[in-house]
């Protein structure tokens, strides 16, 4: 089986390229896509660049280009609920764009005709990162992530998030892989560690925890990769 992993930015595929041997470069579209085996999974690891629009095109030439049948995402978001902390896990049940706005012609925000204003993500690769969750004894939250091509360090429009949309936390792609991934009927599973709290530091904050987020998060990923690959 062919799974895509992907991430915003080279600190979130890092540590998951430094855990691979036998890695091959391919460059596609202005982006280089490593391939490598991992048990029986043939990998396809990219980073896409920051915001929906890149992330979309990567997730959607991970399916069509290398024949990716399950697309995982790893990397760091800020936090909407003040239960969740620097370092925490979220793994998205569902996810919008805030940031999507034609409530002028009477729409909900999030929403545009033919659209949703929420994509689910897979039932089933969430119950496989529940089993890697108690495997590792890792504390692993579930949530409503937005997504929108914002770097929110605003506490107004954080909350304004929060309450439209009901969401946990907040990042910069998620959404869009969802919708492609949703289009092209390829299950997918997000996963977030909590860099910052979208505030007024959040900067400071991100900058900071970045390199431990995207490792704790790239760790859990590798431990859904081996319940997926015992599932073979």
């Amino acid at each position: 089986m062919v799974v895509g992993i992907m991430g915003a930015m080279p600190e979130e595929i890092e540590p998951i390229l430094a855990r691979l041997q036998g890695v091959q470069k391919h460059e596609i579209a202005d982006n280089i896509y490593y391939t490598a085996l991992y048990g029986s999974l043939d990998l396809v690891v990219a980073y896409s660049k920051i915001g929906k629009v890149f992330s979309a095109l990567t997730a959607a030439t991970m399916v069509e280009k290398f024949g990716v049948r399950k697309l995982l995402f790893s990397g760091v978001a800020g936090a909407i609920n003040p239960e969740l902390h620097i370092g925490d896990l979220i793994a998205a049940t569902k996810l919008c764009q805030h940031d999507l706005d034609i409530t002028a012609f009477g729409h909900p925000y999030g929403y545009v005709p033919e659209g949703k204003v929420f994509v689910e993500a897979s039932p089933r690769l969430l119950e496989m990162a529940h089993e890697a969750a108690v495997k590792t004894g890792v504390k692993l939250r579930h949530g409503v992530i937005a997504t929108g091509d914002q770097f929110v360090a605003d506490e107004k429009r954080k909350r304004w998030i929060g309450e439209t949309f009901g969401a946990d936390a907040l990042e910069m792609e998620g959404g869009a892989v969802a919708v492609v991934c949703d289009a092209m009927k390829v299950p997918f599973f997000i996963l977030r560690a909590i860099s910052d709290a979208a505030d007024m530091d959040a900067g400071f904050d991100f900058d900071a925890f970045l390199e431990s987020s995207s490792k704790k998060s790239a760790d859990f990923i590798f431990a859904m990769l081996d319940v997926i690959d015992q599932a073979q």
